[in-house]
């Protein structure tokens, strides 16, 4: 990109101007100098073949690119990139490698550190053919975020110091502040630390101060916060590092960078989210630019708490702020989705996308530092505190970030965030989160029982959503994303035509009938599967369903018969599973061997449909169709999941979603009545799925017991409901919820949308056995009840 011709205001002495590039996850976030200006747009990663090293897998993230300067009359540069490279068959940490479904392999350790080392030092030597001079990567980038509990190990430590000495001794690595996060043990505490060097000398450690250990988050067990604010101590290095730093101590703790030309200060991640963040107090002490490398994961309709965030830490305190997310999965149930972003005094300059196929995005933004002086000059609050605060040690650096800019640049706008609709977003996540997994597990495609109704409707769109985003990054020029295409198809040559015709190549759906199906449903999943062009198959189960309640009648010498024909609860339950969980035996051959039979390689990927209510409830058949390698609406309330179907109808032209959309939700397990459903899942769970959404928001967000749910929903369905009717639906919830609670144990990965999911893998840890009776708190609720109808509370009609 040709550089743009400088001018300056008039001044004796005329600083200059330079560039940050941030990135996250595995390519490393830039701060460079030397660049006039980026005109918006994607850059392309190394290339496949003709490079010292491959990624055949490629993953994406956010980067930052900032250019402030100290200088008081010039202008300065500041963008965003959005880029990831994955080094071959890694997931997020290279020394770790997970495979969906019940497959887990550990990639030899050297093997990965070196793939990690190769990355690193490729987006340094990209950076610095940019002009970059400041490289910031993103917290725990040369081990890998999710290295989890293999953190305990002293070969994690071990091989990270590896990592570090050879990117000290590279000599791509030299003029050019680098800035990596590991971990670090330092008087035999792990921290999880910044490392930040320059010409192969280390200039300061700074562990992380505030560890996220809520909700999907567990830092605390493998890490130690530092706590000595604004102190920093004589770190002792190991000799493989003396002998190449030429140092045998480097300051560790909580300081800030000083160079020739501005101040600079990083928070990492959870810190921007703490009540007292540390910018607060930098902000005071004169520092100007803040950068923040986050691993912040998607929850639907989270994104405005990321931008609130930083827009009010600059509202407070002026300065500019640099926010650079990653982006894609990590191997696990998360799912990072961007929102880079660009602020400065309380306005967004830049937004990043916050879902992508795309493996580099490049935001611009000029700005102007002495709107940050001006800014903070006129807030007397602000300035008293100042005046008080204490400093932070500074780490001087005889190095300068900044290049002359070009003043008759006109500076950016402020502009108003565009968020996703919880529709929109549900379409563009959970299938980017599919693709990552399907390009990573080296398999062909995805098996999907399609049973006609919302939820395996849903699933069936999001993988359409999917190949519609592949489809339209090929017609982008994505040579990546083509690439990828290929090896899953197996065809060198392929060039997918557009989405219907991508999806008969990637998805197979199956209709799985039995006598209780019924033709509606059939025909829907057919006419849903014709028009998204998968790959259909129907057949029929009764012959196997037969066979194996034949075996149980040979041996006992009974047989057991539906509830409509007779038969007891057991009865009734233990045919209907028997139906579910044969689905689940065909649905698994038939994911192994229908590539084979149709004379393709590979095999697919099993995709469950059980949304988030349904998991919350137990509604499920232990071991049926929502046993699957990965579920990617599993995360999702029915209510939402719902809007989204309505989404698709309107915006992807899929007609058989009307029918599906107005259907009643069942399972279609037990027999028809004169041919017509006789079962429903409301009547079946004995409560509709938006009071179970609400239960579900009440017991995980607000954190309410039994007694806690009820007193809750006397206020809230006050109008609807008595306080019996109240204490009766609350008293049925807990019962079934604690009774099927079991269920979550063998619950399949599902991708992680809901701020109430019931996962315990590691989100919800709860008990699997319990007093399903709940004797004392069920008898508060009762006393409860008792005290308000004898105090005459007004019984009002209500709904069940």
């Amino acid at each position: 990109m040709a550089p743009m011709t400088a001018s300056f205001r008039p001044r004796a002495s005329r600083p200059s101007s330079f560039f940050f590039f941030l990135f996250s996850q595995h390519l490393p976030v830039f701060i460079s100098s030397g660049l006039r200006a980026y005109r918006v747009g994607a850059r392309r990663s190394v290339a496949r073949t003709g490079s010292p090293f491959s990624w055949p897998l490629v993953r994406r993230c956010s980067w930052a690119l900032l250019s402030p300067s100290r200088g008081c009359w010039c202008r300065h540069r500041l963008c965003s990139l959005e880029a990831c490279l994955l080094p071959a068959h890694g997931l997020p940490h290279p020394f770790v490698n997970k495979l969906p479904g019940t497959d887990c392999f550990l990639l030899p350790l050297p093997q990965g550190a070196k793939d990690q080392y190769l990355a690193s030092k490729g987006c340094i030597e990209i950076a610095k053919c940019k002009g970059a001079r400041y490289r910031l990567g993103p917290e725990l980038e040369i081990c890998g975020y999710g290295c989890w509990d293999h953190y305990y190990e002293s070969d994690t430590l071990l091989h990270s110091l590896q990592v570090l000495a050879a990117l000290l001794e590279s000599p791509v690595t030299q003029d050019i502040i680098c800035d990596v996060g590991m971990p670090v043990m330092h008087r035999n505490v792990r921290y999880n630390c910044r490392v930040i060097f320059l010409n192969r000398r280390i200039l300061l450690i700074r562990p992380k101060m505030a560890l996220a250990n809520e909700g999907n988050y567990r830092e605390l067990r493998w890490f130690t916060p530092w706590s000595r604010t604004r102190q920093t101590e004589e770190y002792f290095l190991p000799r493989m590092l003396q002998s190449l730093t030429k140092q045998e101590t480097v300051p560790f703790g909580d300081a800030v960078l000083a160079t020739r030309d501005t101040c600079i200060g990083s928070e990492i991640c959870e810190e921007l989210w703490t009540p007292h963040s540390p910018h607060v107090d930098m902000g005071l002490d004169g520092v100007e630019i803040f950068t923040n490398a986050s691993g912040s994961h998607h929850v639907l309709r989270k994104a405005h708490a990321r931008v609130d965030l930083v827009t009010m830490a600059t509202t407070k305190n002026g300065g500019i702020y640099l926010l650079a997310n990653q982006k894609g999965c990590d191997g696990d149930r998360l799912y990072y989705d961007g929102c880079a972003l660009i602020a400065m005094n309380g306005h967004i300059l830049a937004q990043g996308s916050q879902f992508s196929l795309d493996d580099v995005e490049v935001l611009t933004a000029t700005l102007d530092l002495e709107d940050v002086r001006s800014y903070r000059a006129e807030i007397s609050s602000r300035n008293l505190a100042a005046s008080k605060a204490n400093p932070y040690p500074r780490v001087k650096v005889d190095f300068a970030l900044s290049s002359r800019e070009d003043l008759l640049e006109p500076l950016s706008e402020p502009l108003e965030w565009k968020y996703h609709s919880p529709a929109e977003e549900i379409s563009l996540g959970p299938a980017c989160w599919l693709w990552d997994f399907l390009r990573r597990s080296q398999q062909a495609g995805f098996f999907l029982p399609l049973s006609g109704g919302v939820d395996s409707t849903a699933t069936a769109c999001l993988v359409y959503s999917m190949c519609r985003q592949v489809c339209e990054a090929v017609n982008n020029g994505n040579q990546e994303v083509l690439a990828d295409v290929r090896t899953i198809v197996d065809q060198l040559d392929y060039t997918p035509r557009g989405p219907r015709e991508l999806c008969g190549r990637v998805l197979t759906t199956c209709y799985m009938a039995s006598e209780n199906s019924s033709r509606e449903t059939r025909d829907r999943a057919a006419e849903l599967a014709r028009q998204i062009g998968s790959h259909h198959i129907g057949l029929d189960i009764d012959p196997a369903v037969k066979a194996v309640v034949g075996i149980f009648s040979l041996v006992t010498g009974k047989r057991p018969l539906f509830a409509v024909h007779g038969g007891s609860r057991r009865e009734n339950l233990a045919l209907q599973n028997v139906q579910a969980r044969i689905r689940m035996v065909v649905a698994y051959l038939f994911a192994q061997l229908s590539l084979w039979a149709r004379g393709a390689r590979g095999g697919l990927l099993v995709l469950g449909s059980a949304n988030v209510d349904e998991s919350l409830l137990g509604y499920l058949t232990k071991y049926d169709c929502s046993s699957a390698d990965i579920n990617p609406i599993g995360g999702i309330s029915k209510t939402d999941l719902r809007a989204f179907v309505h989404f698709c109808l309107e915006h992807f032209q899929l007609p058989a979603l009307e029918g599906i959309l107005a259907a009643p939700a069942t399972a279609e397990l037990e027999p028809l009545a004169d041919g017509r459903v006789s079962q429903t899942d409301e009547e079946d769970m004995g409560m509709t799925y938006a009071d179970l959404s609400v239960y579900g928001r009440l017991r995980k967000v607000a954190k309410t017991g039994p007694y806690g749910m009820f007193c809750k929903l006397v206020s809230l369905w006050k109008d609807v409901c008595s306080p019996r009717q109240v204490a009766d639906k609350v008293r049925w919830f807990f019962c079934k919820y604690s009774m099927n609670r079991h269920k979550m144990t063998t619950l399949t990965p599902a991708y992680h949308a809901e701020s109430y999911s019931p996962d315990d893998n590691r989100f919800d840890l709860r008990p699997f056995l319990y007093n399903t009776s709940w004797p004392w708190q069920f008898r508060c609720i009762e006393a409860q009840v008792l005290r308000l109808e004898s105090r005459g509370c007004q019984d009002l009609d209500g709904v069940d």
